[in-house]
C-alpha cells in the first residue's frame, strides 16, 4: 500500500460539524495520523490502534471521566481513521468525486464502545463496476478491522426516494456528517431532502410522534419494567433524541442548548435533559464496557455489576443494586415530563394556529384543546390549584392534556405542596374528588405522579417513586405497581371490561365506594424498604392519611386494614387447604363480615394482577374465587355454626351427582368408582373435578386394574386438568412431574389420593409457559404419549428434566429454605419449601420424598418470579404424621439434593 499524505488526512477543516474540542484532547487521537502512515494502514495497524482506543477510553471510563467526553472521543478517532482508509483506498479522483458521510448517532457525532457505525457513501450516478469494487474492499477492510459497520452506497435521488417512503431513513440522514469527499454532493443531498420538497415540519412532526408513540406501546406504555431499554426505552435515549430531531427539522436546531434560545426550554430545563442524557450515556458505555459488545438493554445481571461499578453500596434496607434503578427510573421520569413539555411547545409552534382562549374559572381556561392556567402566578398565589389542575382534567374529558408552560409552572410551584397545603381541607376535598370521579382516576393519579404532584402530597409515595425490589415477581417498580393496581381496579367498575373478570367486576361494582378500594391500593405497597412488615406499616400511614383528609373513622379503619391484610386472601388460598373447612372458618373470622370481604377480594385481583403480567392466570382467578365464596358462605351462616367435614362431603357428592346425571351417568356406576375413593377425596376436589374423575374411572370400569391417562385441555379452573390412575408405585409423583415439566408446563396444584384397590388416583392442573391451557390437540397428544410412556418405565429407571431455567432465574440465588410441622387437626405432616425455581425440582422433591418412604396427598404450587414457595401435605406409609426422627431426615435430605442440584 502507498503512504497516506498527513495534508489530506488532516482535512478536519474541510468536514462538517467537527467533533468537540474537548473530545480531541487525547494523545492517541493526536498521533493517530501520522501513525497510520507510518504504518502504511494495514489491517494489523489497524486492529492495534481501535483495540488500544477501546481500552483507554475504559480506562478513562472507570477512572470516571466524563460520559460526554468519551462518546464524542470514540467519534473523533473513527472519523480519523475513516478519512485515512478512504484516501487510502479510493483513488484521488474516485475519492473526491463520491462523498463519505457520518449517518445516524455517529453523524451526531456520539459513539459508544460498540456501536454501529453507520455510513452513507454518496454518488453522483450509479458506480461504475471498478468503482463499486473499490467501495466493497473498503467496507470489506472496515469489517476486517473490527468495526461493525452499517452502510449504504446511494445518488442524492435514490436517498430522496428512500426518505420520502420511510421517516426513519429521512432521520438518519437528517444526521448527516460528511466525513470526505464532495461537499457539493452532500448540499445537493440536503436540498433534496429539504421541508419543502419533503416531510414537511408538520408531517414529520407527526410521524416522529406517532413512532414514540408506537415505541411505548411496545413497552407496555410503562418505562418501568425491570429490564429496561436505555436506548429505546420509554424515557430513554430515543426520546431525548426525538426532541432534538423534531427542533433540527423544524427549527434549525444543532444542539439542546439551542433550545434555550429559541425560547423552548429555561436554563434550568436543559440542566436537568444534559444530566439525565449524561447519566443514560454513562449506563450505556457502562453496558458496553461491561458486556465487551454492543448492548442496550440494562439486564439483571449486568445492573448488580454497574452498581459496584459505579461505586453504590448496601445500606440497610436498600440493595447497591436498588439505588441505581432508583435513579435510573427518576431520570426517565424526568426525561418523560420533558419530552411531553417540548413536544407540546413544538406542536404550537408547528401545528396550531392560536385560537381565543375558552374559560373555565377565574384560575384556568382552555387553549387549543389544551389546559392553561390563566397567569403564570396562579399556583403561587393559589396552591390548591395544584390539585384543581387533575379535577378539571377529569370533568373536560374533551381536554388533550396540560398546556406546557402550565406543566412548567407546576413544577416550578411544587415546593407549594407542604405541611400546611396537606392540612388544608379543601385540599382534601380536591383529592379525594380526584379518586371519586366517574372518569379519568387511573389518567390522572398517572399525571401527578409523572409531575410530581402525588409525591409531594403523599410524602411517602414520593419515597417509593422508581424504587425496584431486586426479583423477578415484581416486573414493575413500586409506584408504577401500585399505580397498576389502581387502574385494575378502576377498569372493574366499567362495564366494558365485564367480558375480563366477570366475577370480580360484579364484586367491584356493588361496593358502596369504590375510593376506599383505590386508597388501599395507594398506600398498600407505600412501607417497601423501610425494613419490618411493610403491610403494617403501610396501615398504619393509611389510617392516618385517611383521618387526615376527612373520612370516617369507619372508613379510614377499613382502608387500614385493607392494607394490613393485602396479602391474606392471596397467600391463605394458595399455600393452605381451602377444601379444609377449618381453614374456611378461621379466615372468616379474620375478615369478620362480608363488606371486609368483597374489598378484600377486589383489591387481591387486582394487585396480583398488577404485580407481573405472567403471574395472573385463570387458575388464580378461578383459586380466588372459590375460597372468596366458601368464605361468603361460612359468614352468611354464622360464625357460630361452622361447616362441618361430613356435610361438605355431601355437599360436594351431590352437585358431582347432578352434573354426572346431566351427562348420562346412571347412578350404580356412580356408586361403584365412588366405592374405591376415601372421603377425604370429596373434601379435597370440586364436584367438577369429582365428575370428570367419575366418568373417567366409570368408563374403565371393565379393566379396574388398569391404568388410565386422561387430559382435559380446558377445564372449569380455566387449566389443562391431568388424571392419572395407576399402581401407587415408587416415585409416582416424580415421574409425572419430570414428563410435565420437561414439555414446558407449568405445574399449579397436585392432589394424590390412594384408593382401595393399591392404585392411586393423581390429578394435576397445569398450564403452558404462556398462561394458557392447551391449546391444540397435538399438544394434548403429546402429553398423553409421554405421561403413558413414564407409566411403562421399570421403576428403577432414572428420572431427570434436562430443560434449562431461563437466564432470568439463573441470575438469582434463593436460599433453601424448609419447614416441616404437624397438622394435629388433619393427622398430617406439613413441608413448606423455598427454593429457588428451577426445571425439575418437583420431580427432585419427589424422589426424596419415596426414598424416605412418605406418601404424598397433595401439593400447591406457587412460583413467585424467580422463588418457589411450594406446600406439600404429607404422611408416612401407615397414613400417619411423621415423627420426629423422620421429619429431620428429611428435612436434611431435601436440603442435600436441593443445594446439590441448585449448584
Amino acid at each position: 500500500m502507498a503512504g497516506l499524505d498527513p495534508t489530506v488526512i488532516d482535512d478536519t477543516d474541510q468536514a462538517d460539524d467537527p467533533i468537540p474540542a474537548a473530545a480531541l484532547d487525547w494523545p492517541l487521537l493526536a498521533g493517530l495520523p501520522g501513525l497510520l502512515e507510518q504504518s502504511q494502514c494495514d489491517a494489523a495497524c489497524c486492529q492495534r490502534q481501535l483495540a488500544q482506543a477501546q481500552e483507554e477510553l475504559k480506562a478513562r471510563f472507570l477512572e470516571q471521566d466524563p460520559v460526554e467526553e468519551l462518546v464524542c472521543a470514540r467519534a473523533a478517532f473513527i472519523d480519523v481513521l475513516l478519512r485515512a482508509l478512504w484516501r487510502q483506498h479510493l483513488e484521488r479522483p474516485l475519492a473526491e468525486r463520491l462523498a463519505l458521510v457520518a449517518v445516524g448517532g455517529y453523524g451526531r457525532g456520539e459513539l459508544h464502545p460498540y456501536s454501529d457505525v453507520d455510513l452513507l457513501v454518496l454518488v453522483p450516478a450509479p458506480l461504475e463496476e471498478t468503482e463499486r469494487a473499490a467501495v466493497e474492499r473498503l467496507v470489506s477492510f472496515l469489517w476486517d478491522i473490527g468495526l461493525e459497520v452499517g452502510h449504504s452506497v446511494r445518488t442524492v435521488g435514490e436517498c430522496a426516494e428512500e426518505s420520502a417512503a420511510n421517516v426513519g431513513v429521512m432521520t438518519t440522514l437528517l444526521e448527516a456528517r460528511r466525513l470526505a469527499g464532495s461537499a457539493e454532493l452532500v448540499a445537493a443531498m440536503r436540498t433534496a431532502l429539504a421541508p419543502d420538497r419533503m416531510w414537511s415540519a408538520r408531517a414529520y412532526f407527526e410521524a416522529k410522534v406517532k413512532e414514540q408513540q408506537e415505541r411505548r406501546l411496545k413497552a407496555n406504555d410503562t418505562a418501568y419494567n425491570l429490564e429496561p431499554n436505555v436506548k429505546t426505552g420509554p424515557g430513554g435515549l430515543r426520546d431525548i433524541q426525538t426532541i432534538g430531531w423534531v427542533a433540527k427539522r423544524q427549527f434549525g436546531s444543532e444542539s439542546l442548548d439551542e433550545l434555550v434560545k429559541n425560547g423552548f426550554l429555561t436554563p434550568s430545563e436543559l440542566r436537568r435533559l444534559q444530566q439525565a442524557q449524561a447519566f443514560l450515556w454513562k449506563v450505556r458505555f457502562g453496558l458496553h464496557v461491561l458486556t465487551g459488545r454492543h448492548e442496550d438493554r440494562l439486564l439483571f445481571d449486568y445492573q448488580l455489576k454497574l452498581a459496584e461499578t459505579f461505586g453504590y453500596e448496601d445500606a440497610s434496607y436498600t440493595l447497591a443494586v436498588e439505588q441505581l434503578m432508583q435513579r435510573y427510573y427518576r431520570t426517565i421520569i424526568d426525561v418523560t415530563v420533558l419530552n411531553e413539555l417540548l413536544l407540546q411547545l413544538f406542536r404550537e409552534a408547528i401545528l396550531t394556529s392560536d385560537q381565543p382562549p375558552q374559560p373555565l374559572n377565574a384560575r384556568f381556561q382552555i387553549r387549543n384543546d389544551y389546559l392553561e392556567a390563566v397567569r403564570e402566578d396562579v399556583f403561587a398565589r393559589q396552591p390548591s390549584a395544584l390539585l384543581e389542575v387533575f379535577v378539571l382534567l377529569q370533568q373536560n374529558p374533551q381536554i388533550r392534556g396540560v398546556r406546557a408552560n402550565t406543566i412548567r409552572a407546576v413544577v416550578r410551584n411544587l415546593g407549594q405542596i407542604d405541611e400546611e397545603f396537606r392540612q388544608n381541607p379543601r385540599n382534601h376535598r380536591l383529592f379525594l374528588e380526584i379518586l371519586r370521579a366517574p372518569h379519568g382516576v387511573t389518567h390522572e393519579l398517572r399525571r401527578m405522579n409523572d409531575y410530581g404532584v402525588l409525591g409531594r402530597y403523599i410524602p411517602a409515595f414520593g419515597r417509593i417513586v422508581g424504587r425496584m425490589q431486586y426479583d423477578l415477581f415484581h416486573a414493575y417498580t413500586v409506584d408504577a405497581h401500585i399505580l397498576f393496581v389502581v387502574s385494575n381496579l378502576r377498569r372493574l367498575t366499567l362495564r366494558e371490561f365485564d367480558h375480563e373478570l366477570p366475577l370480580v367486576s360484579a364484586t367491584m361494582q356493588q361496593l358502596p365506594k369504590p375510593e376506599i378500594a383505590y386508597l388501599a391500593a395507594l398506600f398498600h405497597d407505600i412501607a417497601k424498604g423501610r425494613g419490618g412488615d411493610h403491610s403494617e406499616l403501610g396501615g398504619v400511614d393509611a389510617e392516618a392519611f385517611c383521618l387526615e383528609q376527612g373520612m370516617s373513622r369507619y372508613d379510614a379503619r377499613l382502608v387500614a386494614w385493607l392494607v394490613s391484610n393485602h396479602l391474606l386472601l392471596s397467600m391463605t388460598s394458595q399455600k393452605q387447604d381451602i377444601g379444609d373447612p377449618q381453614v374456611i372458618s378461621d379466615f372468616a373470622r379474620r375478615v369478620g363480615d362480608e363488606t371486609h370481604l368483597d374489598y378484600l377480594y377486589v383489591l387481591t385481583c387486582a394487585d396480583v394482577r398488577g404485580t407481573n403480567p405472567k403471574l395472573w392466570n385463570s387458575w388464580k382467578a378461578s383459586l380466588f374465587h372459590e375460597f372468596y365464596e366458601r368464605v361468603k358462605r361460612a359468614l352468611r351462616r354464622g360464625l357460630e355454626t361452622p361447616i362441618d367435614q361430613d356435610e361438605l362431603v355431601r355437599e360436594n357428592q351431590q352437585a358431582a351427582r347432578t352434573l354426572l346425571a346431566a351427562q348420562g351417568l346412571a347412578g350404580a356406576a356412580i356408586e361403584r368408582a365412588w366405592a374405591r375413593l376415601p372421603s377425604a377425596y370429596f373434601l379435597r376436589h370440586s364436584s367438577e373435578e369429582i365428575a370428570r374423575h367419575t366418568r373417567v374411572l366409570a368408563e374403565g370400569e371393565l379393566n379396574v386394574d388398569e391404568a388410565l391417562v386422561s387430559v382435559e385441555p380446558q377445564s372449569e379452573r380455566g387449566t389443562t386438568a391431568v388424571m392419572i390412575y395407576a399402581p401407587h408405585r415408587r416415585h409416582g409423583f416424580a415421574r409425572a412431574t419430570a414428563v410435565l415439566d420437561q414439555l414446558g408446563f407449568n405445574i399449579l396444584d397436585a392432589r394424590i389420593t390412594p384408593v382401595g384397590n393399591g392404585f392411586s388416583l393423581d390429578s394435576y392442573h397445569v398450564l403452558e409457559d404462556d398462561g394458557r391451557p392447551i391449546a391444540d390437540s397435538e399438544r394434548r397428544a403429546e402429553m398423553e404419549q409421554a405421561l403413558w410412556a413414564s407409566l411403562q418405565r421399570p421403576e428403577d429407571a432414572s428420572l431427570a428434566v434436562s430443560r434449562r431455567a431461563p437466564r432470568q432465574m439463573r441470575v438469582f440465588k434463593t436460599p433453601t429454605q424448609i419447614s416441616i410441622t404437624l397438622d394435629v387437626r388433619n393427622a398430617r405432616s406439613v413441608l413448606e419449601l423455598t427454593a429457588g425455581d428451577r426445571p425439575g425440582l418437583l420431580c427432585d422433591v419427589g424422589k426424596v420424598l419415596w426414598e424416605e418412604r412418605v406418601d404424598l396427598h397433595a401439593a400447591k404450587i406457587a412460583t413467585l418470579g424467580e422463588r418457589a414457595e411450594d406446600v406439600f401435605y404429607l404422611t408416612d406409609r401407615a397414613q400417619r404424621p411423621l415423627d420426629e426422627a423422620a421429619t429431620e431426615r428429611l428435612r436434611a435430605r431435601l436440603m442435600q439434593a436441593l443445594d446439590q442440584r441448585a449448584h
